[in-house]
């Protein structure tokens, strides 16, 4: 199995199941001489971790991360940076009813038809359970753009048809954690939240919008044109478990826009090229333009239901299969801090690229 890491020059590749032993990854070319905030990589964890509030599932894990290498002292060493998060609280038994079955709209299918063999316990490698790991990476990405003062910030921006309509200057984003939902706008938070509540007691699951926004990158990061950085952002959040979209800028609400609206005209601002509008989402020609970076990313409702589906098995028989187990009627509270890591690693792998372009 390939494609376990991500990044150019900053590079994450991770390993681990599910219900293995343990997740952990391995972090390359990460600059030697950084300061390491433990405490930090740990409180990220913590606002990714299961089991936080009624809307998310209940397994219960600490998360708790141990770097084995690459840390010396408190700073990094330029050597690859390998860590490991302990799995302490798996419930494999809460998936034996399906080693023979297919779970609609699960890597189930996919897996066992293209590798003969599939860990159905929580779905092994497909199980978002890996994305623990990423944030690992995105916290210490997170500590590098401090240097440069640049800042990810995401948050649930809809759930269902309950969307947020104010902009995102608009809104306090330093509160988006203070819920349980990770959802800035005040005025929705309890409504969003008793909808995911009443979907879960349904047996069912709803879906939404994540949206990020990163302040403060400066103009060049993007190497055209298959490393474009809009296309690194998209392959990255694509990338992350449940999603099924992804726009930045006007997104697909700019195709309704004529080019004269949907321009963004320049003006200097002391004697710096600013644009009026931000319709290009920070980005044109692949390359950041200085501006603040917006973009949406889309989560699917997550597939396992507490309902009866129709499903086959691996004899090519019709069966029925019923959801079992501990599991997110709703993704996206538990998705703000992956999405934040996935953006902060793809910015410092271009600014690090960066350094190489000019003498």
């Amino acid at each position: 199995m390939a494609g376990n890491s991500t990044g150019n020059i900053f590079k994450l590749t991770t390993f681990g199941e599910s219900h293995g032993e343990a997740i952990g990854g391995v972090i390359d070319g990460c600059p030697a001489g950084l300061e390491i905030d433990i405490e930090f990589i740990q409180n990220e964890l913590a606002k990714r971790k299961p089991g936080q509030s009624k809307i998310t599932t209940q397994r219960k894990e600490a998360d708790l991360v141990e770097i084995l290498s690459g840390i010396f002292e408190g700073n990094t060493t330029g050597s690859p940076i390998g860590f490991v998060i302990k799995n302490t609280n798996q419930k494999s038994a809460d998936y034996s009813h399906i080693q023979d079955k297919f779970r609609p709209s699960h890597a189930d299918y996919t897996y066992e038809t293209k590798y003969g063999i599939r860990d159905y316990r929580g779905g092994g490698r497909s199980s978002a359970r890996e994305t623990a790991c990423r944030v690992v990476g995105g916290a210490i990405a997170k500590q590098i753009l401090a240097h440069y003062k640049i800042n990810v910030n995401a948050y649930v921006s809809q759930v269902g048809e309950i969307k947020v309509i104010k902009h995102y200057t608009e809104l306090d984003l330093s509160t988006t954690f203070n819920t349980p939902v990770r959802c800035p706008d005040e005025n929705l938070t309890e409504m969003m939240f008793n909808y995911i509540d009443k979907t879960r007691k349904e047996g069912d699951t709803i879906g939404g919008t994540v949206s990020c926004v990163i302040t403060g990158t400066p103009v060049g990061l993007g190497e055209p044109v298959f490393d474009r950085l809009e296309a690194d952002l998209a392959k990255s959040m694509l990338s992350i478990n449940a999603t099924k979209g992804f726009e930045i800028g006007s997104g697909f609400n700019g195709v309704t826009l004529k080019g004269s609206e949907h321009n963004d005209e320049f003006y200097i601002d002391n004697n710096n090229v600013k644009t009026k509008t931000n319709n290009s989402g920070g980005v044109q020609g692949g390359i950041s333009n200085g501006e603040d970076i917006f973009f949406n990313v889309a989560f699917k409702p997550v597939a396992t239901i507490m309902q009866k589906q129709k499903t086959v098995n691996n004899k090519l028989e019709e069966v029925d299969i019923d959801g079992k187990g501990r599991h997110d009627p709703c993704v996206l509270p538990r998705a703000v801090p992956i999405v934040e890591s996935m953006a902060a690693m793809v910015i410092v792998d271009h600014l690090l690229r960066n350094r190489t372009t000019q003498l």
